[in-house]
């Protein structure tokens, strides 16, 4: 059992010191509890590592803002404990955390196991509004709906007591680090990388996932080169838990075949891929030795000032106003309308909404504002589910609007409580 620090992972060991080291990922909302069932058997032959995300399971709340944080943070734990190699078994998020570790540090990897995991999670739009469930209603109705994506109906129904634990795990995380996960999933898309995983993979997934199901599978499976599926019939999303035999089977199964070495077994160094050879040029004739020679002027090249923002401003307007509207905004440009779209996602959203000197809060506050004065209603709307999407809660809108009311009269703060109002119901209320 371990104390973590922001740079480090709470954790724990299982089995014998002398044992390669087996790491088991968690998923979203859960703890290192989750793979309970399988421990007893894997320690059989490996020294078993897991660990929980900030937050969870009782883990100091320090959130981390990206899959790429987290990375960082499990090596550090590991570089702590001298483990410089390992196999890794990762669950959804965890999953997700298995493929960054194989893409950018693939010489700690020996072998990888993806369980209930996609390249990319659903949409950035479907897990910042989940972000904002939580930070306006509490991690409740987020816990009392996981039965129902984590489980199928028959084993819920059978196993209530597993369904329960279930539910505390979730209610039990820090609000907070469950927010920042969700925009570390949102941010995460390695579609476009699974070919530069190069460690023998297992892709392992329940029938009746409705989260990440077979069609997410299929995906990595066919884009990474040395992958295999594996279908656990009769299981949903958290597989581990449902189908714990199964699972069991399948990673012990993997593991002691596909357990790519970092040493060579008869000279005990690490094997290095020779370089391609090069055609050999004959030599030059001896030139005399120049006493001294001029170097040619160097010319820089010329600048064209500061790199084109617009590439900036589709991703901020993206992460700020949500796919899907972007998208719809794109989709309506024709030949009249496209320049001014260009306009708006560089100077906007590339120049302003970009700059450091506001955090996007105070930017939505600040527009928000704007919209009230001007009497922009239609913006009004969908920046007020961007300054949620930010991280204002609906009591911070209110205050916003109010002080909008003094300087901007009543009558366009009463119009502008309407078109807040709605939006707020429609964003915060749980679907059941």
């Amino acid at each position: 059992m371990s104390e973590s620090t922001p740079s480090s992972l709470q954790y724990r060991f299982d089995g014998p010191e002398d044992a390669p080291v087996l790491i088991l990922g968690p998923s979203l909302g859960t703890t290192w509890h989750m793979w309970d069932r399988q421990v007893p058997e894997l320690t059989q032959q490996w020294r078993v590592f897991r660990f929980d995300l900030p937050g969870h399971g009782g883990a100091p709340a320090y959130p981390a803002g990206s899959v790429s944080d987290l990375a960082a943070r499990l090596l550090a734990t590991l570089d702590s404990l001298g483990v410089q190699r390992f196999g890794y078994a990762g669950c959804a998020f965890g999953g997700a955390l298995g493929i960054e570790l194989a893409l950018r540090h693939p010489e700690r990897i020996a072998s990888l196991a993806l369980i209930a995991a996609s390249p990319r999670f659903g949409t950035a739009d479907e897990f910042r509004q989940r972000g904002v469930i939580v930070r306006t209603n509490g991690l409740d109705p987020i816990a009392r709906t996981s039965p129902d994506r984590w489980f199928t109906t028959g084993f819920a129904a059978a196993q209530p007591a597993i369904t329960e634990w279930a539910v505390q795990m979730v209610r039990t995380t820090d609000p907070g680090c469950y927010i920042a996960a969700c925009e570390a999933l949102a941010s995460f898309d390695v579609r476009s990388q699974l070919s530069g995983v190069a460690v023998p993979t297992l892709v392992l997934v329940g029938s009746d996932d409705q989260v990440t199901g077979p069609a997410e599978a299929r995906t990595l499976v066919a884009g990474i080169p040395d992958a295999r599926l594996a279908v656990v019939p009769g299981a949903s999303h958290l597989v581990p838990v449902e189908q714990p035999a199964a699972v069991t089977d399948l990673l012990v199964r993997h593991f002691s075949t596909a357990w790519q070495p970092a040493y060579d077994s008869t000279t005990g160094q690490m094997a290095i891929v020779a370089a391609p050879a090069k055609p050999v040029l004959a030599a030059a004739p001896p030139q005399p030795t120049p006493i001294a020679e001029i170097a040619p002027a160097v010319v820089s090249p010329r600048t064209t000032g500061r790199p084109d923002p617009y590439d900036a401003g589709i991703k901020v307007r993206r992460e700020v106003l949500g796919d899907a509207h972007v998208d719809r905004a794109l989709a309506q440009a024709d030949e009249f309308s496209g320049d001014f779209q260009e306009f708006i996602t560089r100077y906007a959203w590339g120049e302003i909404w970009d700059r450091p000197g506001l955090d996007r809060r105070a930017r939505s506050c600040v527009t928000l504002t704007a919209l009230v004065a001007g009497g922009h209603l239609d913006e009004l709307a969908f920046h007020t589910r961007a300054a949620l999407r930010n991280g204002l809660t609906p009591d911070e809108i209110k205050e916003v609007l109010l002080q909008a009311a003094v300087y901007c009269g009543v009558p366009a703060a009463n119009s502008a409580f309407k078109v807040a109002q709605k939006v707020i119901r429609e964003e915060t209320t749980p679907q059941e």
